[in-house]
């Protein structure tokens, strides 16, 4: 049995985009924290890679259970019962919470969603991942898509299009 963290038709273009990342957030005198549940600390995993990303990465934030979304990044258990943790009502407080955990972040990410291969349903098939972006003193954003492939594409297109959108906010 073989272990990759990231499909290999992904890994060398997730390197490269999330060292352009690395450069726009130090253009922008910003700081990034990251906050995690299916794709388990693969975006901050990418951003440490890359040698002196610690002067514009604050950090990453796995929080895979419902548990640790609530204690750590004080995502509202109300929320979680009534959208549960795929959702964008989740991200969006997934994203403030690491905000307000890493002081000196500017922005955050987050990442909650089914990458297989079960766990889904009718209403939150598997591949359905949302995200959370949110700009220190900004507002809070929520995207989602619904990815194809086994349980290693799925994160790794998940890795893929956070580190986009931070690269949008960012600008």
């Amino acid at each position: 049995m073989s272990f990759s963290l990231l499909a290999p038709d992904f890994a060398s273009e997730l390197i490269e985009r999330s060292g352009l990342l690395l450069e726009a957030l130090r253009k922008a005198d910003a700081k990034l924290v990251t906050a995690e549940s299916c794709t388990g600390g693969l975006v901050a995993a990418l951003l440490t890679h890359h040698a002196g990303s610690s002067d514009v990465t604050e950090g990453g934030l796995v929080t895979y259970s419902n548990g640790m979304k609530r204690s750590v990044l004080g995502v509202g258990t109300a929320t979680l019962q009534k959208f549960g943790a795929v959702s964008a009502e989740t991200v969006r407080e997934m994203a403030a919470g690491a905000l307000g955990v890493a002081q000196d972040a500017t922005h955050s990410v987050s990442v909650s969603g089914i990458a297989g291969p079960g766990g889904g349903s009718a209403d939150k098939p598997v591949g359905l991942v949302w995200f959370g972006t949110a700009v220190r003193d900004g507002d809070v954003q929520a995207d989602f898509r619904i990815f194809k492939g086994d349980r290693t594409a799925i994160r790794s297109q998940a890795v893929m299009h956070a580190l986009n959108l931070v690269l949008q906010r960012v600008g």
